[in-house]
């Protein structure tokens, strides 16, 4: 095939060296390349811990009674259980195209190589600007929860102290980013099971008399609530509850062994979603009825109001609050960690590939890019100064990235699902791959439907009272999206790839023609 602009080049030893040498990486030895790339540094338990630590976050502690309370117990159980097959689905078509290339770039990459390199502009953008928007919001949420215990404190001087903590935890080494989310979310972990165990143990009665038993699933016409359209409205709440899963494809560019550690986090995430999300929310719906006005009162800063603490009081526990405020905060934590890692590596990779400046595809020489992380750092405490001289603006910054991760997801599953047909096509066997998903093409089809269904359906009210403006925040990521899709396309002149021409060795794609600054 022949290199033009834009276009993927067959040649895979032209572009095998670049970056994070994918094509060699999987091993199992660390990989160090001294300023010119990151390093492979995180090991097979940080990896699965990032990938369970991705699939809990503020979410599930703070607002996931609110798909009970609009939906009913059954329907928020369907909604969580829908959304995880989903997640599983395409958590496992990430996982084989990450063992097959291991790039820090993850998606972004992928979206380039076997699909249009517009999109990888796209998406890279699209993904790096939400988690520098989530990152503002995340800092402000930990300022407002460390104001329970400090009411008079400033806000702005704990989420200062937080960028300052993520700093440090990114700047030095990959593995003290690695090592301090494995603690992050083992505590977690932990919270959680004891939850479990406890709401377990008050519904037979053991820890609480009467037993409470299953009456609050068929209290006031439950389990169902709504029917179908409720249980379509609370999709989007389950949805959010799962993003940060995909962070395990932009590990595996810093992984000692992705070949290991992807697929043995992957095909632990199902009964991770088991077990932490339907038991959960198990728990809750048999123990506060759907009704309880706490559940949709709940918000990520109200912690009195969370389901969690609600089960912690029922069930005697001396001080629920503060300690659901402390296991939020490090929650939070988590999420800000990840965030600055996930997109820094982006930013990275986009560097690495020509869609950024070259500056941000620098490393130190421990081999963090440290250019793209202070950019990525810097961009977040922007986004959050927002929220002191313009609130309105501030909200509209969040609420316009609400269906990122539904938009990188797609992503994911169309880059895979082309992947595997070009790889058959080719004469390649499945063997030859180190992780296939399983059920294609079940799985990524799957995954797309269930999250155009959840693109296509949000504010349906907006649309039928023509409120334009409401309808032009709610998309304005699939609107942005586009644009630099379009934009990027039409300047560059790329072409989709075709399955018969398309590169699926574990090599890069080759760098645009252009100079960063005019892409």
């Amino acid at each position: 095939m022949t290199s033009q602009s834009g276009t993927i080049t067959g040649n895979s030893s032209t572009s095998a060296n670049v970056s994070t040498s994918a094509s060699t990486g999987t091993s199992g030895k660390p990989q160090k390349h001294g300023g010119n790339g990151v390093v492979r540094k995180l090991k097979t338990r940080h990896i699965s811990m990032i990938a369970l630590g991705g699939c809990i976050g503020t979410g599930l502690f703070m607002t996931s009674g609110g798909t009970i309370a609009q939906a009913g117990p059954g329907g928020g159980l369907v909604a969580y259980a829908a959304m995880g097959v989903m997640i599983y689905f395409l958590m496992t078509s990430l996982g084989e195209l990450a063992t097959n290339m291991p790039v820090s770039g993850s998606f972004a990459v992928y979206s380039t190589k076997y699909v249009d390199p517009a999109l990888g502009f796209a998406m890279g953008w699209d993904y790096w600007l939400n988690w520098a928007i989530a990152g503002a919001t995340d800092i402000s949420t930990a300022a407002l929860l460390m104001q329970y215990w400090f009411p008079k404190s400033p806000g702005w001087v704990w989420s200062l102290t937080m960028l300052v903590i993520i700093f440090c935890l990114n700047a030095f080494v990959v593995s003290a980013f690695g090592e301090t989310e494995f603690w992050l979310a083992l505590i977690k972990v932990v919270t959680i099971i004891i939850f479990i165990v406890i709401g377990l143990l008050m519904i037979c009665g053991i820890m609480f008399q009467p037993a409470i038993g299953f009456k609050n699933f068929t209290y006031k016409g439950g389990p169902f609530i709504g029917g179908m359209p409720a249980i379509m409205g609370v999709f989007l709440i389950a949805g959010y509850s799962f993003q940060g899963t995909e962070v395990v494809g932009v590990t595996a560019g810093e992984s000692e062994n992705p070949s290991q550690a992807v697929p043995k986090a992957i095909n632990n995430v199902f009964w991770r979603i088991v077990l932490f999300y339907l038991l959960s929310i198990f728990v809750i719906a048999a123990i506060i009825p759907y009704t309880d006005p706490n559940l949709l009162g709940a918000s990520d800063t109200n912690v009195a109001m969370s389901p969690f603490t609600i089960v912690f009081e029922k069930a005697g526990l001396a001080g629920a609050a503060s300690i659901m405020n402390a296991v939020v905060l490090t929650s939070i934590l988590s999420a800000v960690n990840t965030g600055a890692y996930a997109s820094s590596r982006m930013l990275y990779g986009m560097a690495k590939d020509g869609y950024a400046p070259k500056f941000l595809g620098t490393t130190t020489k421990r081999g963090v890019p440290l250019a793209a992380l202070i950019t990525t750092l810097c961009v977040e405490a922007l986004a959050f100064s927002s929220s002191i001289f313009g609130p309105k603006f501030y909200m509209w910054l969040v609420t316009a990235t609400g269906l990122t991760g539904f938009i990188s997801w797609i992503g994911i599953a169309l880059s895979h699902f082309r992947f595997r047909r070009a790889f058959k096509l080719q004469g390649h066997k499945l063997s030859e791959l180190k992780y296939h998903a399983k059920l294609f093409p079940l799985g990524p089809i799957l995954a797309i439907v269930i999250c155009l269904v959840v693109i296509c359906g949000q504010d349906i009210p907006a649309f039928a009272s023509g409120n334009w403006g409401e309808i032009l925040m709610t998309y304005f990521s699939v609107i942005l999206v586009a644009i630099l899709y379009f934009g990027f396309k039409f300047t560059h002149h790329t072409h989709i790839v075709k399955l018969e021409d398309m590169d699926v060795s574990s090599a890069r794609p080759e760098v645009l023609k252009q100079q960063p600054e005019e892409a």
